[in-house]
């Protein structure tokens, strides 16, 4: 994601209610469980977000953006792409961000749509890469550790492959400020049609709908089902 719009006023109230409906379905109900399960779920996010994040602001750089480099973006720290607020969002309701890269699209040296695009693809591609890749690590890990021995090992590498997977199907998701929306802006010069400014300007409260009333949840569901399948058989293929 490289940019959030809309009023912080209506993205507390959305937190808010997604907080009420994570205590009122009992996720907390047991709370050392889900301390142990966060625990273990936190690696992949910090992995997920930082490398999202990086990527975005390692390919503006490279291709002639100077602002990520000045903002100390191009790195692989953490706490230069960790949103405090939005890592603690993640961490308790499901829903978070990190610190969007700004880019300055006048600065590409070169044809400013391609340039756009190919930052808009990094961050989504780099998630797709580490699960893609730990989902080889769990494979070849499991053939020779005992669960019973390595489970909390097991558990974190299941989830670098699940957070970066579904890090990358909901940056896909063509819905401004999102990273689908930004491919499909550059493909189609989207930027040309009357409604284009407005779309984008409701777009943060138009994915908080998608996402409290559960349509983002009903469409991420199936494609990581997929993902997850085909980066299975496709190691198991290999190794």
């Amino acid at each position: 994601m490289r940019k959030l719009s809309g009023g912080s006023f209506m993205l507390i109230i959305f937190i808010a209610l997604m907080a009420y409906n994570s205590i009122t379905s009992g996720r907390f109900d047991n709370p050392g469980q889900w301390f142990y399960d966060m625990v273990l779920r936190l690696p992949a996010i910090v992995i997920g977000l930082t490398f999202h994040e990086a990527a975005h602001a390692f390919s503006a750089w490279k291709l002639g953006d100077m602002t990520p480099k000045a903002q100390g973006r191009v790195t692989l720290n953490p706490l230069a792409h960790i949103d405090p607020f939005g890592i603690i969002a993640l961490v308790f309701v499901g829903f978070g961000w990190g610190r969007p890269v700004q880019v300055n699209p006048y600065a590409f040296k070169k044809n400013r749509r391609l340039a756009n695009l190919i930052v808009d693809v990094a961050g989504v591609a780099t998630n797709f890469v580490i699960a893609f890749v730990f989902t080889a690590i769990y494979i070849l890990s499991v053939m020779d550790w005992h669960q019973d021995q390595y489970g909390a090992l097991c558990t974190i590498l299941v989830n670098i492959v699940y957070i970066n997977l579904v890090l990358m199907i909901f940056n896909l998701l063509p819905v401004p400020p999102l990273d689908g929306f930004g491919i499909l802006t550059e493909i189609f010069d989207l930027r040309r049609y009357s409604w284009y400014h407005s779309l984008y300007n409701s777009g943060m409260f138009i994915l908080m709908i998608l996402v409290f009333f559960g349509i983002v949840g009903a469409l991420l569901s199936p494609a990581l089902g997929v993902m997850l399948k085909f980066f299975e058989n496709a190691w198991l293929a290999v190794l």
